[in-house]
């Protein structure tokens, strides 16, 4: 019987893949459910997994273009397969003893050492002396020792997968068609930091999602896009077309590089409607189940930094977008606060912008309106 290994569907606007890594190769023993081949599109991958036990044959290989529904490979059941299948299991005894023609072959014969071995092994053992007494080896000697290790070590190498090619052509793709440049600033999170403290467990026993310093900022981006609403825009030819909604792009690190899923219409979510769109689509990202649209549409992005312990940084842009808010590591600093030197948990905020459409003045005006909300919390309850 043969179970057939289908490309399954990713999304309305996914109509082609690329067959990509092939985690078990043809013809081995498979268990149901075991991951066997990895997918790739522009936006996601996704692993396949054996549709039963048996032993796998592949019709496809690395590197291939296959459509929704194609017929990639088959996994043969047979009982023969489920005896051995058992057997690697360990509930049949397997006899791990050579024939007498299996020890010869792993038995060397035994050898005499040759005159040049014994000469070679006594210049090495006369140079380790020379360097155990402290005195210097000769120049030459020392450079062909050199030369000897340096021979001894090895490269691999390894095709770039579809993601990281996609991640690859994007950064580069903004370098070379926009005007960047990054701004920064820091700010005190004694407040927000106070504030989640006190109503993290109320928060999670109520909604049942954990209350965590992303939707903070994610209220207060959402608020000085409303305030500066050129960071909502972008270029289109010769017109600056603005955005009359407000999608947050969040930035995530998987295995795999960096996606960015799509917060939608922030403006009408509360602090937890934004902390469970933020958790499914972590998840969802971590199990390479996110769709293509769910990483489509972003005005304005938000990233993360901090929590890999980067101090400070210059976010790149992606594509039709004018700005990105690079989040940093809270690190507790002296800073002067009326005259009085103290210690508050800081963290630098790295704007970085499209200066075709935005001007310096604009780029520090939005990032201090970030920072006096996040340093005011209340003010984002309050909406003022």
């Amino acid at each position: 019987m043969k179970n057939e290994i289908k490309i399954p569907s990713m999304g309305e606007s996914i109509s082609t893949v690329i067959i990509g890594q092939i985690l078990t190769p043809t013809e081995s023993l498979v268990n149901a459910d075991a991951e066997i081949l990895e997918l790739e599109t522009d936006k996601v991958n996704q692993v396949l997994y054996a549709p039963s036990q048996g032993k796998l044959v592949w019709l496809v290989n690395t590197g291939d273009k296959a459509s929704i529904g194609d017929v990639i490979g088959y996994v043969e059941v047979s009982e023969k397969t489920e005896v051995i299948s058992k057997k690697q299991e360990g509930i049949f005894p397997v006899d791990h003893s050579l024939s007498s023609k299996q020890e010869k072959a792993f038995n060397p014969p035994s050898e005499k050492p040759l005159e040049g071995k014994s000469i070679r092994k006594g210049k090495e053992n006369f140079l380790e002396e020379i360097k155990n007494s402290g005195r210097q080896i000769p120049q030459q000697e020392e450079s062909k020792i050199a030369y000897k290790n340096q021979a001894k070590r090895s490269e691999t190498r390894h095709p770039m997968s579809k993601i990281r090619k996609v991640i690859a052509a994007r950064l580069v793709e903004s370098q070379h068609t926009t005007a960047m440049l990054t701004t920064f600033n820091e700010v005190d999170m004694s407040n927000v930091m106070q504030m989640r403290e006190k109503y993290k467990e109320l928060f999670t026993k109520k909604y049942e999602v954990k209350l965590g310093f992303m939707s903070f900022f994610v209220k207060a981006v959402t608020a000085a896009l409303k305030v500066y609403p050129i960071f909502n825009s972008y270029l289109d030819g010769n017109d600056i077309v603005h955005r009359e909604y407000y999608d947050l792009g969040i930035a995530v690190g998987t295995e795999r590089g960096v996606i960015v899923p799509v917060v939608r219409d922030c403006d009408r979510l509360t602090f937890s409607g934004v902390e469970s769109g933020i958790e499914t689509y972590a998840k969802n990202a971590k199990e390479g189940t996110l769709k293509a649209d769910d990483l489509q549409g972003a005005g304005f992005t938000i990233t993360n930094g901090g929590v890999y312990g980067s101090l400070i940084s210059t976010p790149i842009l992606a594509p039709v977008q004018c700005g990105i808010l690079g989040m940093h590591k809270i690190e507790k600093r002296a800073v002067v606060i009326e005259d009085e030197i103290v210690i508050r948990p800081m963290m630098y905020l790295a704007l970085s912008y499209d200066h075709r459409l935005a001007d310096g003045k604009e780029a520090v005006s939005f990032l201090v309106y970030i920072k006096s909300l996040l340093e005011e919390p209340a003010r984002l309850l309050l909406e003022i």
